[in-house]
């Protein structure tokens, strides 16, 4: 008796149940395997079983309308960039702090990048690294940023 019976005999019920070996065919092309059964023939693509490729998204809203569509793609798991230089002092403070909450709901982060530049990220991805704040700009200052 090979090992194979026996681990087929130890694992198996009842003797209702059939085993079925499947053989890996390599095409002579060196391209993806296929897998033969002897009931038919199943082949699987590999790329289709990749995870899509992940998103940076690069948002420069005017106003604080904007916030919404900006969050919904941190809540579909992208990570946003976002320059504030075009919105008032107020309205990117308001934003920020939807921001805030929203990145907080999905177990992300929120980094500031630079003068009035923020990265949003949700729980799937990492940033490693820091940004110095060597260069700060004197209006920056004053509006307490």
């Amino acid at each position: 008796m090979t090992i194979k019976n026996k681990l087929k005999t130890f694992f198996t019920l009842d003797d209702e149940y059939e085993y079925v070996e499947e053989e890996i065919d390599l095409p002579e092309d060196n391209s993806t395997p296929q897998r033969r059964s002897q009931k038919g023939q199943n082949v699987v693509n590999l790329k289709s079983m990749q995870q899509p490729a992940s998103k940076v998204v690069l948002c420069e809203p005017r106003s604080y309308n904007e916030a919404q569509e900006i969050a919904d793609n941190i809540v579909n798991r992208r990570a946003v960039v976002i320059n504030l230089q075009r919105v008032d002092h107020n309205q990117a403070k308001r934003i920020v702090d939807f921001l805030s909450g929203t990145v907080y709901a999905v177990n992300g982060d929120i980094q500031k990048l630079g003068s009035q530049t923020f990265l949003c990220t949700p729980d799937n991805v990492d940033v490693s690294g820091t940004i110095s704040e060597a260069f700060v700009d004197e209006d920056e200052m004053e509006r307490g940023w």
